[in-house]
């Protein structure tokens, strides 16, 4: 049975019990939603580094008290010398290596653009406070942790960076200390979160990803800077609901829940209701599969089509209530990290800060000790 937990004074949600704590932390000396979604994505890449980490990217979701709702798209562009001449002979852009670290990660922007807009008043080091002491001072693997570095070490082990001296062969109960990590960290809470894409910080990291061979350059970072959006949002009967837009696959999962509410009722979890969710995915996943991707190169425009009814309405006609449509399409990797937070005003905050599967590119910074991601991560 369904139960949902209640609170008056607020509440923090994430992945790993030291990171909600975090957030947690920060609401009771004062803080906002916004700010202790920061501790949480801090402490996250630090307690939880195979899903998320500064080497990642980020999108928030904030629902204000008086009923507004705001998005930040902190994704980065693709390096500038990221062309096709690049990945000459190769079929596909890598997975791992220094190849597929091939865009500016967004996250510690999206820190920096939720803030600005935040409203409060707590300093930057006390938000980073929990991240930095358990960088510094470690954390006990988990189970759940143990088992994936030892799934993906084979694959990680090899990779140039400090992956395998960081990670490898940490089991369950190890103390994982991350002191490069937790260095990079203060920095920033002592330089700003700008200082990851402008200033010496960003100098660094660009001298670390020239020389393992990405094709991210510090003129690549000093461009970037995550951006305000407004987020998509569709009505289900009396209900308003809103996720980001392109390019993230926020419209899939919006229209996979208008075209499921078209269908006939059915009893929860009864065979039609799933078989009607399923199939709703299937016309969510090749609309997006067509359309879905930079907005700059878009041809549709996915809120015209969350506020065509009729639209919706010819697209639920094309399920089948009795047969399966056929899906010969191969299913493809990717898994995200989402966290959230609500505060005693009423602000709730919704967000996704990934390296898209575990580890991303697989390169881990020597000296700012954070997996990178690969560009995929745009999809999350």
């Amino acid at each position: 049975m369904l139960h949902s937990v209640r609170a008056h004074r607020g509440m923090v949600t994430a992945p790993h019990h030291l990171a909600a704590q975090a957030g947690l932390g920060v609401l009771q000396d004062g803080g906002n939603a916004i700010e202790a979604t920061v501790a949480v994505a801090a402490t996250l890449a630090v307690v939880y580094p195979h899903m998320t980490g500064i080497g990642g990217d980020g999108f928030w979701l904030v629902a204000e008290p008086d009923g507004t709702t705001w998005a930040i798209d902190a994704c980065g562009a693709a390096a500038a010398a990221a062309d096709l001449a690049l990945y000459a002979g190769l079929d596909a852009v890598p997975n791992r290596g220094p190849l597929a670290a091939n865009t500016v990660a967004g996250t510690v922007s999206g820190w920096q653009a939720a803030l600005a807009r935040s409203g409060g008043t707590l300093p930057l080091a006390r938000l980073l406070r929990d991240a930095i002491h358990h960088a510094e001072c470690g954390v006990a693997v988990t189970k759940s942790g143990a088992d994936i570095l030892s799934a993906k070490g084979a694959e990680l082990r090899h990779q140039p960076g400090a992956w395998a001296a960081t990670y490898d062969g940490c089991a369950e109960g190890a103390l994982l200390r991350q002191p490069a990590l937790g260095a990079t960290l203060r920095r920033l809470a002592e330089e700003g979160l700008d200082a990851f894409y402008r200033g010496s910080l960003a100098a660094d990291i660009a001298r670390e990803l020239q020389a393992l061979g990405s094709p991210v350059m510090l003129s690549d970072l000093q461009l970037h800077a995550a951006a305000m959006s407004d987020p998509l949002h569709v009505r289900v009967g009396d209900v308003a609901l809103f996720n980001t837009a392109p390019p993230t696959q926020g419209i899939a999962s919006l229209l996979i829940l208008a075209l499921a509410h078209r269908l006939p009722t059915a009893q929860a979890e009864s065979f039609a209701h799933v078989h009607g969710l399923v199939e709703a995915t299937k016309q969510a996943f090749l609309y997006r599969d067509r359309h879905v991707g930079d907005p700059a190169y878009m041809q549709v425009d996915p809120q015209a089509l969350l506020g065509d009814a009729a639209a919706l309405d010819a697209m639920a006609a094309r399920i089948d209530g009795e047969r399966a449509l056929p899906w010969p399409h191969p299913p493809q990797l990717g898994d995200t990290c989402w966290f959230g937070a609500a505060d005693a005003a009423g602000r709730v905050v919704s967000c996704i800060q990934s390296t898209y599967f575990e580890f991303g590119s697989g390169w881990c910074s020597p000296r700012r000790g954070s997996p990178g991601r690969i560009a995929a991560a745009a999809s999350a």
